[in-house]
């Protein structure tokens, strides 16, 4: 027997209590980082009016508009809408349009290549709520993807709808929206398996009650997933097929990346009321390149070969050594960002193992940093906070 759910609406037939999403009116303006739904309302209120294209089932905006929302663009009432990933347009396309059907989505690359990112606002702009999420770790129990119970309710009451917790997974199959899980590969693979029923059958048993959830029309799932850090948990072949893979790859160009680090150092300096620095950029190039030449093995013109550090050097880390430098800027000198103020930054980036990579970033310093003309402040900034 399956749960009673209304094909034609939206609902909730789990007894839960509401989601509170939403912080109260008088801390609202002081949320650190605002969900992607709640941080770019406006522009996907405008979406949403102007899109006359046709909607697949329950989705806030069209495909077409799902992916003018991730990547960008000018609308016809010259409502210009931000990119938030910057990237090959076809792979957002492909991963849009995986959604409208009811294979699950699985995003994959290195660290930093924005999965995450890109997974929130996809959720976003299909439904509206990126905010129901199952985040992978070596400890995420079966109950995270299925259910789980009131102990109190079970153990006075016995087992019932009432006592039932459901699992995001669950909510999400319920309302006919889009759950997200985050580093599937790090969720222990019998846990990990729990999915198959899920995303082969749209169907979640719940044998103690004899019943079941049956997934309505606008369910979906969106899972990233890496295979470079440790901990890794393989798929399963069986799970693996279940999903449709969409590779995200690392920026193809030094401007690529800039852009992409300058645009989100300036979203969080905002949000962290840090000043706007606009000769920035030059320091936001030299960390890009840095990080670029190391994680490819090369210089970037092609003529000395260097060693790679263990880290992965990601963009991630880029944007996050420049906003930090950004705040030494801003409280301890003059405002302007500086090679002194990211020096520290990538030393901690770049030297992860202290023996191994320690080496690696003097041999880096000595045959690149100190012989490329205009660099001589960020190498002595360099040499300081390495001795």
């Amino acid at each position: 027997m399956s749960l009673p759910v209304d094909p034609t609406a939206s609902v909730d037939p789990l007894p839960s209590e509401p989601r509170q999403k939403q912080p109260s009116e008088e801390n609202r303006g002081d949320v650190l980082r605002p969900h992607a739904e709640d941080a770019f309302a406006g522009e996907l209120a405008v979406l949403a009016a102007q899109d006359d294209r046709p909607r697949p089932a329950r989705w806030r905006l069209s495909p077409w508009a799902v992916a003018t929302y991730l990547l960008g663009g000018t609308l016809p009432d010259g409502t210009v809408i931000s990119p938030k990933y910057v990237g090959p347009r076809r792979i957002v396309e492909v991963a849009v349009s995986t959604l409208a059907t009811d294979r699950a989505l699985l995003l994959l690359g290195v660290p930093g290549t924005a999965k995450t990112w890109v997974s929130e606002h996809l959720a976003a702009a299909v439904s509206g709520d990126s905010t129901l999420l199952v985040q992978g770790t070596a400890g995420t129990p079966e109950e995270a993807i299925r259910y789980g119970w009131n102990y109190a309710r079970l153990l006075a009451h016995g087992p019932s709808r009432d006592a039932l917790v459901p699992s995001p997974v669950m909510r999400a199959m319920a309302e006919g929206t889009t759950v997200r899980v985050e580093e599937l590969t790090r969720i222990p693979a019998d846990v990990q398996d729990t999915l198959i029923t899920v995303l082969s059958e749209k169907t979640l048993p719940i044998p103690e009650l004899g019943q079941e959830v049956q997934a309505v029309r606008g369910f979906n799932l969106i899972a990233t997933a890496n295979d470079r850090d440790r901990g890794v948990n393989e798929l399963s072949s069986a799970l693996r097929r279940r999903f449709n893979t969409v590779v995200l790859p690392l920026p193809a160009s030094v401007e690529a990346e800039v852009d992409i680090v300058a645009r989100r150092v300036e979203q969080m300096g905002r949000s962290l009321e840090l000043p706007a620095e606009p000769d920035g950029i030059d320091e936001i190039r030299r960390v890009v390149t840095v990080f670029r030449e190391l994680r490819d093995g090369i210089t970037s013109d092609g003529r000395t070969k260097v060693k790679s550090p263990s880290g992965t050097l990601s963009t991630a880390e880029a944007i996050s050594v420049v906003t930090n430098g950004l705040s030494l800027a801003a409280h301890f000198g003059d405002g302007v960002l500086r090679p002194g103020d990211v020096a520290a930054g990538i030393l901690g980036a770049v030297v992860r193992d202290p023996a191994a990579d320690r080496v690696v970033w003097q041999e880096y310093l000595e045959a690149v940093v100190r012989e490329r003309e205009g660099w001589t402040d960020f190498y002595r900034a360099c040499r300081e906070v390495s001795a």
